[in-house]
């Protein structure tokens, strides 16, 4: 974790903590009131509530019992088991609670010096892109004596009640926390990146090889410190229905274990397998389990060993948690939260990927070239005029991850703006040397499009080709103005960075050296027919494209006469007499064998079309064109004396 820590509120833990033992009392939070503004957002709800603190409830109230697991805790009234479910997940990882409960001992009570004992606390969350210190008092909301939001199995445990307060405070009320997603709170804990698969568009309860893709897919993120969670999706059938195998419908699910179960021998008559596939679930509820095979109680575990079982962790008690078969699982569930903390770092065992995170806004101008909010691919008239960012791959294929997170709105409640923004991005193959915004969308090649969802983040996981991108981040549609944040994964540096200006700036240099008059965009599509160059009947070509003192060269396609290039250009020229030149090469370890080219006034009035020309070779002037070489090539070429047209 980053040692840069935002304070929310500006609050100073240790700075306010000193003042309270120095005055002998306990904090109360005058950002977070123990009043009905802090539990509703909705002026016309109202309850009967009591703000007790620990010691009000109970005799030795502790921050922890025992340390900490994921059946620590149950939802209360709230209708927040989206978050208690991302609290069960947390708990199996200590090093990442220790991060969102900082020096938790120095938090506990001390029954031996109640005097140090103050009333405040702190946590921390990965709250847009940064880490942020919230500071709590322990007034805690009750009726009859008992908490009425989330709580501890243990009476006298109260982590899970602070947490979910402080995660209250920033979202602005209790309320607020009502409805959710348990991957949002996952990236709050930790800064992961999310992920969302419906598992019955994807058809993994039918398609037996995609479920076992899947099963691996989550069997790494879980043992690479990933979290999981799924749900049944509500349509069609009320929220918080049982469904005839217990499972409740609308409701998080947390996934505590995914396993190859291997087999003993008396069960391979039975099953006919060497190993089963197995997921094991918790409710938050802390009851109400699956009841088909491999539900606690079952037949089928019966027929497995003691120690197996222990080795499991398998109970027997109605306490939430459960197994069931991956395929089961498939079958039940409609939609899985992913949350894959991606390694950056270098003293790892397993990949580690370079990281690059952008700040960004969807802004809304009347001026089309300043607008920053136009909608998605649809809205093609506005679409480029969305915020871009520029990317490179230099190997020949790299796998790319791409998170695009809005900022929370959950704080916008109170306002009924509260709603996430359905949101996604595009990724568009660019020109190998372009450095301002696309304006057209001509010789460009649409690679990959996003999910578009509102959810607070989407996600996606692509291979590319070798080239320059541009990632154009949108909301869905136009003119919806909010924040959001770009994270980019890659394995080798991408220099990401955005595009801002429309043309070349105007300086004092280009009175001296001119300024470009013309913008003209060049694609080699391919060649065919080329000089063979080898005995196995090929050659290794490559194409060079010139324009006044600029060259971009593509890469060497191996052993054939009609190469594909795909080799995208462009060019801000001063001089729009000099001809644009594309030359076909043959490469070779000494030097290389020119195999002829094409000459090109590449003015605007030419067609825009693709064009198929003869190669030629070098020389000829203006009375004779210079003599025919074997070969063809396909080019697009388009010309504007707008600057900011293409």
């Amino acid at each position: 974790m980053s040692s840069s820590v935002q304070l929310f509120q500006d609050q100073k833990y240790h700075e306010l903590k000193r003042q309270c033992l120095q005055q002998g009392q306990l904090f109360e939070d005058p950002e977070f009131p123990a009043s009905d503004e802090s539990l509703y957002y909705d002026p016309a709800a109202k309850g009967k509530v009591e703000w007790k603190r620990p010691k009000d409830l109970c005799e030795d109230p502790h921050l922890l019992v025992d340390g900490m697991s994921s059946h620590d805790f149950h939802q209360g009234k709230l209708g927040n088991c989206w978050f208690v479910a991302a609290c069960s997940c947390l708990a199996l990882r200590k090093s990442l609670w220790q991060q969102v409960i900082p020096d938790y001992q120095e938090q506990e009570w001390d029954a031996k010096s109640p005097g140090k004992y103050a009333g405040i606390f702190r946590f921390r969350f990965w709250r847009f892109g940064e880490w942020t210190e919230v500071v709590v008092d322990d007034l805690l909301p009750t009726e009859n004596g008992e908490l009425i939001y989330c709580h501890s199995n243990v009476r006298n445990e109260f982590w899970s009640a602070l947490l979910e307060k402080a995660y209250a405070k920033l979202a602005g009320s209790y309320q607020a926390l009502d409805g959710g997603c348990a991957a949002e709170a996952l990236v709050d804990f930790t800064g992961a990146v999310a992920d969302s698969i419906n598992l019955a568009e994807g058809k993994y309860g039918e398609v037996i090889s995609e479920q076992m893709k899947l099963f691996e897919d989550l069997m790494k993120v879980h043992k690479r410190g990933g979290f999981i969670s799924c749900s049944i999706s509500s349509l069609g059938r009320p929220s918080e229905a049982e469904t005839e195998m217990g499972l409740i419908v609308g409701h998080a699910y947390s996934v505590t274990a995914i396993r190859k179960l291997r087999l003993g021998e008396r069960l391979l008559l039975s099953f006919k397998a060497q190993k089963l596939f197995m997921i094991r679930l918790r409710n938050p509820w802390g009851k109400k389990e699956w009841l088909g095979a491999w539900s606690d109680s079952s037949e089928e575990w019966k027929k497995v060993s003691d120690s197996e079982r222990k080795d499991l962790g398998l109970t027997v008690e109605n306490d939430g948690e459960f197994w069931m078969t991956f395929e089961d699982w498939c079958k039940n569930f409609t939609d899985v939260d992913i949350c894959r903390t991606v390694n950056t770092s270098f003293f790892s065992l397993h990949k580690t990927w370079e990281k690059e995170m952008m700040y960004g806004a969807w802004a809304k101008h009347p001026e089309p070239l300043l607008n920053r909010s136009g909608g998605c691919f649809d809205n093609r008239e506005t679409f480029l005029q969305n915020p871009q960012y520029l990317f490179d791959v230099k190997k020949a294929e790299d796998k790319v991850l791409v998170s695009l997170q809005q900022e929370d709105r959950r704080k916008y409640k109170k306002e009924g703006k509260g709603d996430n923004i359905t949101i996604g991005f595009e990724i568009l193959k660019v020109e190998d040397n372009r450095r301002y915004r696309l304006h057209k969308l001509t010789v460009q090649e649409r690679v990959a499009t996003s999910p578009y969802s509102n959810t607070r983040s989407v996600f996606l996981r692509r291979s590319l080709q070798r080239g320059r991108y541009v990632l154009i981040p949108t909301t869905y549609i136009p003119g919806v103005p909010t924040k959001f944040i770009l994270r980019l994964y890659t394995d080798v540096p991408s220099k990401l960075r955005e595009l801002k200006a429309d043309r070349p700036e105007m300086t004092c240099w280009s009175l001296l050296c001119g300024y470009p008059r013309r913008v003209t965009q060049i694609k080699v599509h391919s060649a065919e027919g080329l000089q063979i160059q080898d005995r196995s009947g090929g050659a290794d070509p490559y194409v060079l494209i010139k324009c006044e003192n600029q060259s971009r060269r593509s890469t060497v396609q191996h052993d054939t006469t009609s190469p594909v290039f795909n080799t995208q250009v462009i060019f801000y020229r001063k001089d729009v007499d000099s001809p644009v030149t594309i030359q076909v090469w043959h490469s070779r370890l000494l030097s290389d064998q020119f195999l002829g080219q094409a000459v090109l006034a590449a003015a605007p009035g030419e067609p825009r079309e693709r064009q198929r020309l003869r190669l030629r070779a070098r020389g000829g002037g203006e009375a004779a064109a210079a003599a025919e070489l074997p070969g063809h090539i396909s080019v697009t070429v388009l010309s504007s004396d707008d600057l900011a047209e293409l």
